[in-house]
Parts: C-alpha cells; structure tokens; sequence
C-alpha cells in the first residue's frame, strides 16, 4: 500500500534531513545528515579529555620546577 500523494516519508524530528536539497548541499553539511556514532562521540570526549589533561599535568610540572623568564636590560 503507498502512501497518498501529498504525504511525504517525513517522521518528527527529522528537521533539515527532511527538506529536498541538492547533493552538493548534503556533501558540503555532511553533519546535518550523518546520523551520530556513540563509540566515536566516546572515543573523541576521551582523547580530548587525556589531552587536556596531560597539557595541565605538564604545566603544574613546569611551575613546580619553579622556572621563569629573565630578560636582560642590556638588549
């Protein structure tokens, strides 16, 4: 059985997916129309999260060293 002329396969939140574009539109918003991929939302929150943390790791290492910048008047 098909659907009546002016009914469209178009479910509740759908947004931007459901209106007729053109392929370059859908290649250059690629987001738009990827559904999401959990393991790598996971995987990308993780890498960032060890990122940040060994950035903040380095820098409390860096200050206990107690280094600082001297400038010379002289030049």
């Amino acid at each position: 059985m098909s659907k009546p002329e002016g009914e469209s396969n178009v479910k509740p939140g759908d947004g931007i997916r459901s209106m007729k574009t053109s392929s370059f539109f859908k290649a250059l918003n690629f987001e738009l129309y990827a559904t999401p991929n959990k393991t790598i939302m996971i995987l990308g929150i993780g890498a960032i999260t060890f990122c940040s943390a060994y950035i903040f790791y380095m820098r409390h290492k860096y200050q206990e060293m107690g280094y600082y910048a001297s400038v010379d008047e002289n030049e």
